[in-house]
């Protein structure tokens, strides 16, 4: 699970980077599990919660270290943390 959190001036930024941002993730394909903004209290986006399949811990973090929110400075922290997918993970619901 990677948890990023906006610095407080880059709106702008995030925009401007947000299509490197997507692509960059939309190449982990299957394994770019889900992905989304966080909202601050005016609906903008303030950081972002991704969560992908990596072979280590390490992988994850390189990975973290190379989005464009991350190089460009949109990023002021960025958490990788390992995750549990516990309740209702797709690959294991039933019909």
């Amino acid at each position: 699970m990677i948890s990023g959190r906006d610095r407080p001036d880059a709106l702008e930024k995030r925009k401007a980077t947000r299509a490197a941002h997507l692509s960059y993730w939309g190449d982990l394909g299957a394994d770019l599990k889900l992905a989304g903004p966080y909202l601050d209290e005016n609906g903008n986006p303030s950081g972002s919660l991704i969560i992908i399949e990596a072979p280590t811990l390490l992988a994850a973090r390189t990975y973290a270290e190379a989005d464009p929110y991350v190089t460009q400075g949109v990023f002021e922290s960025v958490g990788v943390t390992e995750w549990m997918w516990a309740v209702n993970e797709p690959e294991k619901a039933t019909s």
